[in-house]
């Protein structure tokens, strides 16, 4: 039992033997936290202690299946079934389950994801007669969201009066009240959102002392991961829990605290011995993960940060090469660079796709990536984007089987009441809407009662919405006797759905059914799992709440060779052998919207510290000089953080010292020579160098020698070619091509080129640099 303890070394064995009392690990990048945490949760276990009395809280339900997964080799599955781990939002919304009739919740309540918030948010705002374009319905989301998160309820928004002041000030006067509207709206579709799983946990653990009590003599022994990413509401509940028996071990780095932007509170980590009596500190600073240059690098980094606590990471790997920091033109020359060089790097080292990531500071930066790796045919995944539940066809889906857990659900109603079509349109809609407002009920129940109500609604209408409410009441029988997969695939096949996308017969109408399709597959897994749990039916209402609580990395298929794409913050936590980090230029990384204080500033550099630690072998930094953002191009200036590396961890392509102003008037009007300009200007072919003093003549030609403009110089290299009908070229950005047709003359030259990867171009030639190939 006792021999995995051999694999840690005396840094890690030190927090994962103490048994009893709060303690703090902090612990570097790459320096085993996750086998800390997994092993001191097998180790407790070994002591006696009752996996039912062990709490583990993750940010991932990666993070959580991969810990237990490990503790289960230790301990046996059996019981590491028992544990309650995984995120703080699964393992409240699984409390909330047990508890939600004291907060006038159904137990079956459903969780709205940020979709869902958003579409209520802009129905209530066009309600209210609102200015969409003052009120736009994601920024009143993100507002309600942070004022949640710091637990600012409707009660107390209206109890601030700064708070009212601010939102008045911004042009919003009317914010709270389309918060209460919000809040009312979920409560009466039995709905909570995101943040109300730890709103309503901590108004549980406030409001009902014997519940806290309860929760508190089951979670004996408390472990937090990533602590130092908990916001302010999540302290509450975590300090709350622990308060009795105080067995609580957190586990983080503050060097990569990096979602302030989503509430996530510094302090939380760095005033821990503050909330706690004895506490104990471990630090783990022996990095395994990357070598010696990449760690020295990011150490000389965030040692610029003045709020930190003290460690230092150290790696016994071998140097390793140097971080290569390459300055490129323009960012679609970056991107062709970043995939020529894993394309190299690839064929070079025997690599796979997959060992290659690529971060960036905004999702807007991946479209020169992913052109450039298309270009070179090398595959990639995105993390991130729209996932896989966000689809139109999944939505519809999972809109049915919400209804049937929860009749109350307005949002998943009002999607699928008329899709398919069933003659049931907007301004019946309108109308039972204002009738479930009038009569405080919801729009199912009045459609359920439609023939007691006076309606101005004709009688097919009627029948139409009977029909819809006997068909939902008829899954929902089904529902009580039949898995989650059974009552899927009826839904799809029985409400048209399926019918209706095969009348779409192009691509993507199949690929949607494929997708409807991949959903039943999942639903299948999801029941299949399920029958292994003893506590779990394989019930509607399981799945789907495994379904809103998945996160973006979850959802991440691994098994693809694939090279990575995401942005940095997605990247915490995973690691690869060639790191790239593009757009490392001021005002895009460091953000420009976030150096406006030391605080913001700091938070960024931590972000860069974040992501050149994911590299174990090479990293790899690029800027570039002029970059296009909001549809204009303009000149880049390099990130401050390339400069805080120390130089001897670093290796500059384009050596630093070639950099020269370039006037914007001309030199002689000072009467003097521009002396620089001389030794920049090279001889012409076959003309010895300069072994004395120019003379004034020479002088004189030499000042009219500028750079050609890139019109003139792609003028002269591609008019000067005798293109004709037929002939193979090639174009820096489009690849290899054949001259398809040749028209105008002069400045209005064309050339129509069917290009290999690039399909069918008409390139002027005054402009397009072509290569002739035959």
């Amino acid at each position: 039992m006792e021999n995995y303890l051999a694999e840690l070394n005396d840094a890690q064995r030190a927090p994962v033997l103490q048994k009893d009392g709060p303690m703090i690990v902090i612990a570097g990048a790459g320096s085993g936290k996750t086998r800390v945490l997994t092993y001191r949760i097998a180790y407790l276990m070994s002591k006696g202690v009752d996996p039912f009395n062990i709490l583990s809280l993750t940010f991932t339900n990666k993070a959580a299946r991969e810990m237990k997964s490990r503790i289960s080799k230790i301990v046996g599955s059996s019981e590491a079934k028992n544990l309650w781990m995984g995120t703080f939002h699964s393992i409240f919304a699984k409390i909330l389950r047990f508890e939600a009739d004291k907060l006038g919740y159904p137990s079956n309540f459903t969780i709205y994801d940020t979709q869902d918030s958003q579409r209520l948010i802009s129905a209530i705002i066009k309600e209210l007669g609102l200015d969409k374009d003052v009120y736009k319905y994601k920024q009143v989301y993100s507002k309600i969201s942070s004022y949640k998160n710091s637990l600012i309820t409707v009660k107390a928004y209206f109890q601030n009066g700064e708070l009212q002041e601010a939102d008045a000030m911004a042009k919003r006067p009317r914010l709270g009240e389309i918060y209460q509207h919000y809040v009312d709206r979920c409560f009466k579709a039995g709905a909570m959102d995101f943040d109300d799983l730890l709103l309503k946990t901590n108004e549980l653990i406030t409001r009902f002392p014997e519940v806290l009590a309860k929760y508190q003599n089951r979670f004996r022994y408390i472990l937090v991961d990533e602590y130092q990413d908990t916001n302010h509401s999540q302290y509450l509940i975590v300090r709350a829990l622990s308060d009795k028996f105080q067995n609580i071990c957190v586990v983080g780095d503050d060097a990569q605290s990096i979602y302030a932007f989503r509430g996530a509170n510094i302090n939380n980590i760095l005033n821990f011995q503050r909330d706690y009596d004895n506490v104990e500190m471990y630090r783990l600073e022996q990095n395994y993960r990357s070598t010696k240059n990449i760690v020295e690098a990011a150490n000389s980094i965030i040692d610029k940060n003045k709020t930190k606590l003290e460690k230092v990471v150290w790696t016994a790997n071998d140097e390793g090469p140097k971080i290569i920091v390459n300055r490129l033109l323009t960012d679609g020359e970056e991107g062709r660079y970043v995939a020529s060089s894993i394309f190299e790097n690839r064929m070079e080292h025997q690599m796979k796709n997959g060992d290659f990531a690529i971060l960036y500071r905004t999702n807007a930066q991946s479209r020169a990536m992913e052109d450039a790796l298309r270009k070179r045919d090398i595959p990639y995944r995105i993390f991130g984007g729209l996932s896989f539940y966000q689809r139109k066809e999944i939505k519809d889906v999972l809109s049915y089987l919400r209804l049937l857990v929860n009749p109350k659900d307005e949002e998943a109603l009002k999607r699928v009441i008329n899709y398919p079509a069933r003659g049931i349109g907007a301004t019946t809609m309108d109308k039972l809407v204002l009738a479930a407002n009038h009569y405080k009920r919801s729009i199912f129940e009045v459609i359920d009662n439609i023939s007691k109500i006076d309606l101005k609604i004709n009688s097919g209408t009627r029948n139409k919405l009977t029909n819809f409410a006997n068909m939902i009441k008829s899954f929902q029988v089904m529902a009580q006797k039949e898995d989650a997969f059974s009552v899927a695939e009826a839904i799809a096949k029985k409400t048209g759905l399926i019918q209706e996308l095969k009348k779409d017969g192009t691509p993507e109408g199949i690929a949607r059914i494929e997708n409807i399709e991949e959903l039943l597959n999942g639903i299948k897994d999801f029941v299949e799992e399920q029958k292994e749990l003893a506590d779990a039916e394989g019930s509607l209402a399981e799945f789907l709440e495994d379904v809103a609580l998945a996160t973006d990395m979850d959802k991440a298929t691994e098994d693809e060779d694939r090279v990575a794409l995401m942005t940095i913050h997605l990247a915490k936590g995973l690691e690869y052998p060639y790191v790239y980090i593009v757009g490392l230029e001021e005002d895009l990384f460091p953000s420009g919207m976030s150096m406006n204080t030391r605080s913001e500033l700091e938070e960024e550099r931590r972000l860069f510290y974040v992501a050149l630690t994911r590299a174990e072998k090479k990293a790899y930094l690029t800027y570039t000089q002029s970059r296009y953002r909001w549809g204009k191009l303009i000149d880049a200036e390099p990130s401050r953080f390339i400069e805080e590396i120390d130089d001897q961890y670093k290796e500059y392509m384009i050596p630093q010292d070639d950099y020269k102003y370039k006037p914007l008037i001309d030199s002689d009007v000072f009467g003097e020579v521009d002396k620089s300009r001389l030794r920049q200007t090279k001889p012409k072919k076959g003309t010895p160098p300069l072994a004395h003093k120019p003379s004034e003549e020479q002088l004189r030609k030499l000042r009219k020698l500028r750079p050609e403009s890139s019109a003139n110089s792609a003028k002269a290299s591609s008019e000067a070619l005798k293109l004709e009908t037929g002939q193979m070229v090639e174009h820096m950005r489009f690849g290899k091509g054949t001259i398809i047709g040749i028209e105008g003359v002069g400045q209005d030259k064309k050339a129509e080129i069917d290009f290999e990867n690039g399909g069918l171009k008409k390139l002027l030639l005054r402009f397009a640099k072509l290569k002739l190939l035959s």
